[in-house]
């Protein structure tokens, strides 16, 4: 499947974005996530938006495929979560 963003910059996570997305992927909620971060809620879930805006997508699910897709998340560290 071709990215649908062919003439733009590629696709960049911060390290946080990335930090939240793979605890998400772990099955955390944004709660237990925002403790695991010392952030709030709110962050965790300002971060999420900032991710599924990045990647086009609308869910935790479609986040993890294309994060993954793309290489923007190690692999495997989440070979039970596909």
């Amino acid at each position: 499947m071709q990215d649908p963003r062919p003439n733009e910059e590629p696709i960049k996570l911060t390290k946080r974005e990335i930090e939240v997305l793979t605890l998400v992927i772990e099955g955390k909620s944004s709660k237990e996530v925002a403790d695991m971060l010392y952030v709030s809620k709110r962050t965790v879930d300002f971060h999420l938006a900032n991710i599924y805006d990045k990647l086009q997508v609308t869910n935790r699910v479609q986040a993890f495929r294309r994060a993954a897709r793309l290489g923007l998340i190690p692999f495997d560290a989440h070979m039970n979560e596909a």
